[in-house]
């Protein structure tokens, strides 16, 4: 079984960390995000990945210079011109040759989904193609798919109106697909597999839905891009694992509790870290205070500092000596 798997989009919600970085370059605890996603597939059977590159391509070409990512082979596929998710996907497989059942999942959804079972589910039940679906308490930001007894589709409704969504079992961003879905996609255009491609096929009745409630989370927000490494430090996903990098440098007069500290990290004394996610070589000052916030690469915030309610601070940046930010972005973005 191969894999396309999409990691071409822009990560405008996780800015200023994304300005220059693809967001599934961005670390989950202690390795970037796309090495958790490829080793999940690893593990439930998939032999060979193949990226959907788009913004920043090179930054994946320069990490896995070999072809390889958690231990399975990588194949490229560089889109000329942004073409949506469905064209991306077209792409991707022409440029790989696939001509055989594949996933397709977006490359900053992290989950426990069975990818063998909905393979299974998949081939059972005769789809040309099969959309992975988890329940949501507000569906109205997403794709809502409602399906009948045997887990066919019924429509498919992107983005409805709060209040308005026929169910709350969401499009979970992970498809198993014939190669005639890529036949529905006309090359060289942007074509949405939400918008154009699954609601077509629908109408068909060829779409499945698989339900599973495992866990499934969509990194793309600050929220949730804190939210998954704090269930990896509070074992929601199997055991607890430490955040602290045994490269990083904490003073014993240092607070540092439930928080990744990436590797070269510098917390001074007094300085409190809580909720929170430091990356590699930045520094936090004397008696300054990072709490429930995201701080980039090789940042300082600087002596009784405070950096609190979600604000994230950009790879290189600077809060100066004695300033508050809550709930702020620095550099602050237009």
């Amino acid at each position: 079984m191969r894999a396309v798997v999409l990691v071409g989009g822009f990560g405008t919600r996780l800015r200023p960390l994304t300005t220059d970085l693809p967001k599934q370059m961005l670390t989950i605890v202690d390795r970037p995000m796309i090495e958790h996603v490829v080793g999940h597939l690893a593990a439930h059977g998939v032999d060979e990945v193949v990226l959907s590159l788009g913004f920043l391509p090179d930054a994946f070409l320069d990490a896995y210079p070999d072809g390889r990512c958690a231990d399975i082979p990588l194949t490229y596929a560089v889109e000329p011109e942004p073409l949506d998710t469905a064209g991306a996907i077209r792409f991707a497989a022409d440029e790989a040759g696939i001509d055989e059942t594949f996933l397709v999942l977006n490359g900053d959804v992290l989950t426990d989904l069975a990818v063998d079972e909905l393979v299974a589910f998949h081939r059972a039940s005769g789809a040309e193609g099969t959309v992975s679906l988890t329940p949501v308490d507000d569906p109205s930001r997403y794709g809502v798919v409602p399906t009948d007894a045997d887990g066919r589709v019924t429509g498919f409704v992107e983005k409805p109106p709060a209040g308005e969504a026929p169910c709350n079992w969401i499009n979970a961003g992970t498809y198993v697909l014939e190669p005639s879905v890529l036949d529905r996609i006309e090359p060289g255009r942007r074509v949405s597999v939400e918008r154009e491609v699954f609601p077509a096929m629908a109408d068909a009745g060829t779409l499945f839905g698989f339900r599973s409630e495992t866990y499934w989370v969509d990194t793309g927000t600050p929220e949730t891009y804190l939210g998954v490494q704090l269930d990896l430090l509070d074992g929601v996903r199997g055991p607890a694992r430490s955040g602290v990098d045994d490269a990083a440098e904490i003073d014993p007069g240092a607070t540092v509790r439930r928080s990744v500290i990436g590797p070269g990290v510098v917390v001074a004394g007094g300085a409190r870290v809580c909720d929170a996610v430091v990356m590699a070589g930045s520094q936090i000052g004397e008696g300054a205070v990072v709490e429930g916030s995201l701080v980039g690469c090789n940042a300082t915030v600087g002596p009784d500092a405070r950096v609190l309610g979600l604000s994230v601070i950009g790879h290189g940046a600077v809060v100066a000596d004695g300033e508050r930010l809550d709930g702020d972005r620095r550099p602050e973005q237009a």
